[in-house]
């Protein structure tokens, strides 16, 4: 199992272009851009993120953890962190550039699709995330967007991107801030509970779910009854989208969905589970069911990374990397739940935190106003 690792040291550039050749603008954000860039020394293709220090000012801390989160990991199937530059104005960080697509569209793509290819990616997922949590990082934004390819090749294996939610646990503390995407977050962060490393495998039980039927375990126009859903783990295995799928599937899935933090298996314990370790895994075909779902329920517009495509097909074929917060338009920061309310706080309102920027923390001392919780969790 790889270790953690030093991570890149930061290094001083005059101008960031003596060392990359940019190619293409491939995103935009509220704090950053990302560069389509070749190494000028090795002609290896890379994605800098390229933040302004300026527009950093008040928010260092978001930034920071991030850096120190991707400095400490080292893993076959996580997005690296290659190198950090800094200049007067300006921190790059070259990360590593992955060319595979996105989870959902190879799956849709695929003639053929089975519970045995969904093990087999939930079993990297898993792996990767026990790594993570035994070097006390809990990622804390899971989902299949965060999720890419690394080549075309068939074969390829996944990897997990985005790490701008993820939280080194302190000892003695406790986290609490409410983080997330709302289909994906688990019970106790909705109820403003401290939590722990479960809540990523509670997201992993829910990206294995999709995996296998196509739509998310929980939906509803209704933010308030979505939570609702959420907080009482209600979901179902419903016909016909299940007849075909293993009970020992089902079993993997309700022990990662399980409403309780304490009784919810572990990544350790997931991995030994027979749908990941043994044979019981089917592999008869379910991608006409599953295919139909993703793009029933899963509109492009809805959980596609707004990347510049364009600029992207001309380099690489569908070329996907893995960073955050780069949409275009209005939305959230690194899949942040807590966004600006326009106009300021609610009439009414009794505490800020339903009109926080991004990343800010729910102070755990303030009742919730009646709007707070449906604002700081909505989908934008």
């Amino acid at each position: 199992m790889p270790g953690a690792v030093e991570g890149p040291r930061w290094k001083q550039a005059e101008d960031i272009r003596d060392i990359y050749d940019f190619r293409d603008v491939l995103g935009t954000g509220a704090f950053s851009e990302v560069i389509l860039a070749e190494d000028k020394r090795t002609q290896k293709l890379v994605a800098i993120k390229c933040i302004a220090k300026k527009a950093l000012e008040g928010k260092e801390g978001s930034m920071e953890n991030e850096i120190a989160v991707l400095h400490k990991i080292k893993h076959p199937n996580i997005v690296a962190l290659d190198d950090i530059y800094e200049s007067g104005g300006h921190l790059y960080l070259i990360m590593q550039l992955v060319s595979g697509g996105e989870l959902f569209d190879r799956i849709v793509e695929k003639g053929f699709y089975t519970e045995r290819d969904a093990s087999r990616l939930i079993f990297q997922v898993l792996d990767a995330v026990k790594y993570l949590h035994d070097l006390g990082i809990v990622h804390r934004d899971l989902k299949p967007e965060n999720l890419l390819y690394y080549s075309l090749d068939e074969d390829s294996k996944i990897m997990i991107s985005d790490f701008g939610l993820s939280k080194m646990e302190d000892p003695g503390s406790v986290l609490s801030t409410a983080c997330g995407t709302p289909g994906y977050v688990a019970p106790e962060v909705l109820a403003q509970k401290p939590y722990s490393k479960a809540v990523d495998c509670w997201s992993i039980g829910v990206i294995a779910y999709i995996l296998l039927c196509g739509y998310p375990p929980f939906y509803d126009e209704n933010d308030a009854k979505l939570f609702e859903q959420i907080l009482k783990a209600e979901y179902e295995f419903d016909s016909p989208y299940w007849d075909d799928i293993s009970d020992s599937a089902k079993d993997f899935i309700r022990h990662l969905m399980e409403k309780d933090p304490e009784k919810r298996f572990t990544c350790e314990q997931a991995l030994q589970h027979p749908w990941i370790a043994g044979d019981t895994a089917l592999d008869k075909n379910i991608h006409q069911s599953v295919s139909e779902q993703i793009k029933k329920n899963f509109a492009k517009s809805k959980w596609k990374q707004a990347f510049n495509a364009t600029a992207v097909v001309r380099h690489m074929r569908k070329l996907q990397l893995g960073t955050s917060q780069e949409g275009q338009g209005q939305t959230a920061s690194h899949g942040e739940l807590l966004t600006p309310v326009a106009g300021g706080p609610a009439a009414g309102c009794c505490c800020r935190d339903c009109c926080v920027e991004p990343g800010t923390e729910l102070s755990p001392t303030l009742p919730p106003c009646s709007s707070r919780m449906a604002r700081a969790l909505a989908l934008t």
